[in-house]
C-alpha cells in the first residue's frame, strides 16, 4: 500500500481537472485549514459519504515507564480527533480486504 502525500494529490487533481497545481493547492489547503479551524472550535466536520471529524476528550490515566516500572507518569486528559467513515468510504475501503491480504503474502 502506497503513502499518498498532499503534493502527489495535488499533481493528480491538477491533472485531472486542468487547473494549475497552485490552484488545487490553495484549495486543498484551505479546505484543511477549514477543518482544523472548526475543530479547535469544537466543532465536528461532517462531509456525507466521506466521514466525520469530531473532537473528543481522553481521560487522564497513568501510565508506566518502561525504564522505570515502578515509577507512575501521569498522563494529563487530552483533545484528540476521532474520524468515523461514512458509508461509501466503509464499503468502499471493505473491498480491498483481498488486496491487503495479497500484498501480505
Amino acid at each position: 500500500m502506497a503513502t499518498i502525500t498532499k503534493r502527489e494529490l495535488v499533481i493528480k487533481i491538477s491533472n485531472e481537472t486542468g487547473l494549475t497545481q497552485q490552484q488545487v493547492f490553495d484549495v486543498i489547503q484551505r479546505t484543511l485549514d477549514s477543518i482544523t479551524d472548526s475543530l479547535s472550535s469544537g466543532d465536528t466536520v461532517v462531509m456525507r459519504n466521506f466521514g466525520a471529524f469530531q473532537v473528543k476528550e481522553t481521560k487522564a490515566k497513568i501510565g508506566r515507564n518502561p525504564k522505570d516500572p515502578d515509577k507512575d507518569v501521569p498522563i494529563p486528559a487530552r483533545a484528540v480527533v476521532k474520524f468515523k467513515p461514512g458509508k461509501e468510504m466503509k464499503e468502499q475501503v471493505a473491498r480491498t480486504l483481498p488486496l491487503i491480504r495479497e500484498r501480505q503474502k
